[in-house]
């Protein structure tokens, strides 16, 4: 699979499908991205653990941050990485190596992360992945409320934004997990 561009439908389907996500380098700081994106997916109905060796054994948002990915209890459908493009590698091979047991079927890097041979492995060990991309924007700009969910749209307007076409309605429908 190219990882240039994804298929809105490709994109779509992760994130009907996902209902449990670790989100590896969450930050307990509420000014830091992995912070947002946590707050957001919990309040989209997912099921976040936070993952972060510094925080391990403390709460973030009222979930309890693990140490480590091999710590937690299965399932977890997607492992979200906020960590720096290099780093990407060693957690995704972490990852393919409990797969079977916590049930992972997705990588996803975010935004400005791009391993390529991280990827690649993951896809062979039968994982989908997803790079350079944050499912909080993703979720926004396909369900349609990118326009009133933080990002400045350069469009000022009273009315909310409709649904694209290939849209999320039925991530409408899981908003009420």
């Amino acid at each position: 699979m190219s990882h240039d561009a994804y298929s809105d439908d490709h994109i779509a389907d992760i994130l009907r499908e996902v209902r449990s996500v670790a989100m590896i380098g969450a930050s307990a700081n509420a000014s830091r991205p992995s912070y947002f994106v946590l707050k957001y997916l919990l309040a989209k109905g997912y099921t976040v653990t936070p993952v972060n060796p510094g925080h391990g054994g403390t709460m973030i948002l009222g979930r309890p941050v693990a140490a480590a990915l091999s710590e937690l209890p299965a399932p977890v459908d997607m492992v979200d990485i906020f960590r720096n493009s290099e780093a990407a590698l060693e957690v995704t091979r972490e990852a393919i190596r409990i797969k079977d047991r916590l049930g992972i079927k997705v990588i996803w890097m975010q935004l400005s992360v791009r391993n390529d041979l991280a990827a690649a492995e993951a896809e062979a060990a039968g994982l989908r992945v997803v790079m350079n991309r944050c499912p909080k924007i993703e979720y926004g700009r396909l369900s349609g409320e990118i326009g009133w969910v933080g990002f400045n749209s350069g469009v000022i307007s009273s009315q909310r934004p409709k649904l694209a076409a290939s849209g999320l309605q039925s991530l409408r429908i899981a908003d009420k997990r």
